[in-house]
């Protein structure tokens, strides 16, 4: 969607929660936060609540059941710095929607109803935006 000054954010490959977003280090070889110089740390963790303000907008917009935004650097399974910028939603299942996002189905991570395709083009338009809006592009 956008190079932000802590790298790329891009809307998320799976869209079970509709304006999943992720934030990518555009440094090579860096797996974790503190490989960073701290002002590049600095720098990422500020995009990283950019990104989140905007997901927080655009699905506030556009979903009355919208409920926070989840921000979270796991890398456990790709070893590369990146952030998880996950909308909640109050119509999630009662038993997942104070959980972790990671207890949602692992039918709904690898459904084709889940995936990114050009249907979330519009998602991926507004997140952009908001993204100016909050960056003064």
């Amino acid at each position: 969607m956008r190079r932000m000054p802590g790298g790329f954010a891009v809307i998320g490959d799976v869209q079970f929660l509709p304006g999943y977003s992720v934030l990518i280090t555009d440094a090579p070889g860096v797996d974790r936060l503190t490989d960073l110089p701290r002002p590049e740390r600095a720098r990422f963790l500020s995009s990283m609540d950019l990104l989140g303000e905007a997901v927080e907008r655009v699905c506030a917009a556009r979903d009355p059941r919208f409920r926070r935004v989840n921000l979270e650097i796991l890398g456990n399974a790709d070893a590369f710095l990146h952030a998880h910028v996950w909308p909640r939603y109050d119509w999630e299942p009662e038993e997942i929607v104070t959980r972790p996002v990671w207890r949602h189905p692992s039918e709904q991570w690898t459904d084709s109803s889940s995936q990114l395709t050009s249907a979330h083009d519009a998602w991926m338009v507004a997140l952009a935006t908001a993204l100016d809006e909050l960056t003064d592009h």
